[in-house]
């Protein structure tokens, strides 16, 4: 068998020869006292690409995530998410563990919520009902195949989340692929959001990191949190250099990924049973509904497997690649041809 095409994320990216010197050189020191010059560098820089007074360098994007769960609601409160979010489907049930607060699920399109069905998912204020505190969305949402948020829409569900005293946060781990998809700049998303979480271990391809931006007193908040989640870090300069690394040099090779994306869409939509949404190809991910070949996702992605490309499921009936920089354009080619040479009756 030729070598393995893992396409199930972006995650499996490893670091480039040129990252690992900038991690070997980087100078540190101890972050948990704030004195890591290189974690204060790159909190900085996110703080300014995001236009946010500050922000907090995290291990994990489901750390960045629950801290700003944690940080904008009380135990016993409601938040609002999509149903297929990341938050919802894959943080281990952290929001009910963490900050004993409830989620509210919405069927979105693509992972995309309206407005106006926000309006009825908010709590009265009667004693007996739950406060609901926080709206989360995500950009580019997973599960939706990479869809991106339309700009318009964010506006609208800001302004409504500020006429009802309720705060909103992103999960922006694949924000960079917008920036790379769109050219918007990711302030602009940002501003309308209390907090945002980004990362740089997906599609950048740094090995480890994400990161909290917000208000100073929200990400003074969320340090301490940081402590209590585990996620206080001593040296963490080394790690957080393949992150800034990762922003000054990867951010435009994430277009690379999206159009790899849109030829193994095409390429996959000419296999008879196997279905997928063009329009929901925006960036560097790619969903297929399997369901009319009359097996499972775990029985394709086993078959698959055995030819060597990896791809992960979505639930039973769906499968995702995800591309990224580690995967070149001959290579998604082949992988192309192998889903194509497999399940061409």
């Amino acid at each position: 068998m030729s070598a393995i095409i893992d396409l199930r994320s972006d995650t499996v990216t490893r670091p480039t020869a040129a990252m690992r010197q900038a991690m070997a050189q980087a100078e540190v020191g101890d972050d948990v006292f704030g004195e890591d010059p290189t974690v204060n560098k790159l909190q900085t820089k996110v703080a300014e690409l995001l236009g946010k007074p500050a922000s907090l360098f995290t291990p994990t994007g489901v750390m960045a995530n629950q801290l700003a769960l944690k940080c904008h609601t009380q135990p016993g409160d409601e938040v609002i998410v999509e149903e297929a979010s990341h938050i919802f489907n894959y943080e281990t049930a952290a929001p009910s563990i963490l900050s004993n607060v409830q989620l509210h699920t919405i069927k979105g399109t693509r992972g995309i919520l309206r407005v106006e069905q926000l309006g009825p998912a908010v709590r009265s204020n009667a004693y007996y009902m739950q406060r609901t505190s926080l709206i989360c969305l995500e950009n580019t949402h997973n599960s939706g195949g990479g869809t991106i948020y339309p700009l318009d829409e964010i506006k609208s569900i800001s302004a409504f989340a500020k006429t009802r005293g309720i705060s909103l946060h992103l999960d922006g781990a694949r924000l960079w692929n917008v920036w790379a998809a769109t050219g918007i700049h990711p302030k602009e998303y940002a501003q309308y959001f209390d907090s945002v979480a980004v990362c740089f271990s997906k599609g950048l391809g740094a090995p480890v990191g994400s990161a909290l931006a917000g208000s100073i007193e929200l990400i003074q908040k969320a340090r301490k949190f940081r402590k209590v989640f585990g996620g206080g870090m001593r040296q963490a300069g080394i790690i957080a250099a393949g992150a800034l690394f990762a922003l000054e040099n990867h951010i435009d090779l994430l277009k690379e990924d999206h159009n790899k994306a849109q030829f193994f869409a095409r390429a996959i939509a000419a296999i008879p049973n196997f279905v997928i949404d063009l329009e929901s190809v925006q960036t560097n991910i790619v969903i297929s509904d399997i369901s009319k070949t009359g097996k499972t996702a775990d029985e394709i992605i086993a078959i698959l497997k055995n030819k060597g490309v990896l791809l992960t499921d979505v639930g039973r009936t769906k499968i995702r690649a995800v591309m990224h920089m580690d995967v070149s354009m001959e290579q998604v080619e082949t992988a192309a041809n192998i889903i194509k040479e497999v399940f061409k009756a």
